[in-house]
């Protein structure tokens, strides 16, 4: 059999099977010779690319099942003695993902520095940008893998890399891997860091050094088991963030009106004179529109990987397209109310001067003690409030650190089975877990020990700044990939085919396109500005361009294709009809024997989930 790889071409052969085949598909074994390779290998075949038995406990039910035990391995494009990834991502671990996966100490504590340098108005104008760049780029995410969802085999085809090599490029998608990957592995360490710094909240007499080591090893743990016990984690993770932001949002609601123990009307007062903007690059109306400028750029960091991290979960999710288009549909509410609603709340209880927020950044205290939510909690006399918002934050902050893990060891198995790593990093186990890409991504994390030392803490935030643009970079050739996947469909006549349309497509995802390049190109601006020159900074903000480079053109040249002036592929080469008739029977089986819910309480849990 042959395989497609999408930075190379890998011949996959089997024992039992002379002859070859391409484009996933394997050679015209018989049932018989089928049921021979079982009883020879004495094992349960577990593999499928696209095609595999009904959900039993859907078909019957309509609610989530496990996957089959076996397959029909004609259909398969993958050797019957192989590991692959597993289909263990329940219906509502995928939900909550959508939800509330990536959410940590970015919304909960980094704001903190965005309202003291732009102001309430300034701020929520931002994160409401942000947020309209965010929504086309979900969607297109979600068109192409919901089309293509992938199957349970070698490589997580949600990924962006695996899109963008698929419809763009190979060289491109190379690059687009590691840069994502560094991107990863640097925020999960970020995260470890900022869980352990939240315990300083509490108590200074336990070592950083030792409670960076429980979080690395409990996020390891979960990782290196079943993807099951990723999602169930995930699942009540993202409901703990869910109910607590849901609750913070009520609170400042509350605390507007005067409902706290002072009844103390707050209003918009935070919003007035001179406190709605800080004008802190320069004065007027510049002033006002750079403190926007500079939210938006900050807003990345708390928006950051929440698409990918929900197109990644396809090849391992049950019910593919139910369960891809109804995440991305609801991404849109992630985006309004735990984001935008949340910074609403906060430029109501906290001024953008108040004393004790001021101290807390320049101290660079950790979690609560910086926290927006908690400082205007504590202003409003609310007692034991500010420990809970503690824990949150520092369940928050493992949770992400834990989805990083995730995600960043399917970037590397990709990588390594679609020849853009070593082969060794594409090994997986019985489980279905890629054990030595996590291995080696728990290397990476272990660059949170940098934060022990005060002077390499400064190495390591500087790293982690550099984490934000590559996001910025990964968008912006997702956005691409859409515009060729899409001219690919309607080059093949199959746009109605496709099973979710995001609205206002392409026009949205141009929108998102052209504030990517623009944020990517200048979210540096500031050290060219008279007295805030700074070498390090300057570094920060534009050492990834280089690098992503660097990579494609080291990639094309290594490939030969740099002077065929091939910079994409032609339309007609796009592959978007291989595994279609197969994805589409499936879901049209699991359509067919669906259940639907009769009573208001199944009808609630099937919205929900």
């Amino acid at each position: 059999m042959k395989r497609r790889n999408l930075f190379g071409l890998v011949r996959v052969r089997s024992d039992d099977d002379d002859s070859y085949s391409q484009n996933g598909s394997s050679s015209a074994t018989t049932a018989d010779q089928s049921q021979n390779i079982n009883k020879k290998n004495d094992i349960q075949i577990d593999v499928t690319s696209y095609t595999r038995d009904k959900y039993d406990d859907i078909n019957k039910n309509g609610s989530d099942g496990e996957t089959p035990d076996s397959i029909d391995l004609e259909k398969s494009d993958l050797e019957p003695t192989e590991q692959v990834l597993q289909q263990g991502l329940s219906s509502r671990a995928v939900q909550f993902i959508a939800l509330g996966g990536a959410i940590g100490t970015g919304l909960f504590v980094g704001t903190s520095s965005g309202l003291t340098q732009c102001g309430p108005a300034g701020l929520l104008t931002s994160y409401i940008i942000m947020a309209s760049v965010l929504y086309p780029i979900m969607n297109a995410f979600g068109e192409m893998v919901c089309y293509l969802p992938g199957g349970r085999g070698r490589s997580s085809q949600g990924s962006a890399a695996y899109l963008v090599a698929k419809y763009v490029d190979r060289s491109l998608g190379f690059a687009t891997s590691w840069n994502y990957y560094y991107c990863y592995a640097i925020l999960g360490a970020a995260e470890c860091t900022a869980a352990a710094g939240v315990v300083e909240y509490w108590t200074t007499k336990i070592p950083k050094a030792g409670l960076i080591s429980i979080y690395i090893f409990v996020i390891v743990l979960l990782n290196f088991g079943p993807v099951k016990i990723y999602g169930e984690t995930e699942f009540w993770f993202a409901i703990t963030k869910i109910v607590c932001i849901l609750g913070l949002i009520i609170l400042c609601f509350v605390l507007f009106w005067g409902g706290g123990p002072k009844h103390d009307r707050l209003g918009f007062r935070y919003w007035k004179g001179d406190l709605a903007f800080a004008n802190h690059s320069a004065p007027g109306n510049t002033g006002r529109f750079l403190d926007v400028y500079t939210g938006i750029i900050k807003a990345g960091f708390a928006y950051i990987l929440g698409p990918e991290l929900v197109s990644l979960t396809s090849s391992e999710c049950q019910d593919q397209r139910r369960n891809i288009a109804k995440a991305s549909k609801r991404f849109v509410y992630r985006l309004i109310i735990f984001y935008c609603f949340s910074v609403l709340g906060i430029s109501v209880i906290v001024s953008r001067k108040d004393p004790t927020l001021l101290t807390a950044l320049s101290a660079n205290k950790a979690g609560a003690a910086s926290s927006p939510f908690v400082i205007g909690i504590i202003n409003a006399g609310i007692p034991v409030l500010p420990h809970i918002i503690n824990a949150c934050i520092m369940l928050s902050a493992w949770s992400a650190g834990n989805a990083y893990m995730f995600a960043a060891s399917r970037s590397l198995l990709t990588m390594a089975n679609e020849e853009g790593a070593p082969k060794i990093f594409g090994r997986i186990n019985r489980l279905g877990t890629p054990y030595v890409a996590v291995g080696f991504t728990t290397l990476w994390f272990c660059l949170a020990y940098l934060n022990v030392s005060s002077s390499s803490a400064d190495v390591f935030a500087w790293l982690s700044n550099i984490s934000t643009i590559s996001g910025f970079i990964g968008w912006g050739v997702s956005c691409i990939a859409y515009l060729r996947f899409r001219k690919a469909i309607f080059y093949n006549g199959l746009y109605d085919r496709l099973p979710f349309k995001g609205p206002l497509m392409p026009y949205a995802i141009w929108y998102a396109l052209a504030w990517v390049i623009i944020l990517s190109l200048t979210n540096g601006y500031q050290t060219f500005m008279h007295g805030y020159w700074s070498v390090s900074d300057f570094i920060a903000a534009y050492i990834t361009l280089p690098v992503f480079f660097t990579l494609l053109i080291g990639h094309k040249l290594y490939t030969r294709t740099f002077f065929t002036w091939k910079w994409y592929k032609p339309v007609e080469q796009i592959d978007v009809i291989t595994g279609l008739d197969e994805i589409e029977e499936i879901t049209k089986e699991i359509d067919e024997n669906r259940v639907p819910p009769s009573s208001i309480w199944e009808k609630f849990i099937d919205w929900l989930v």
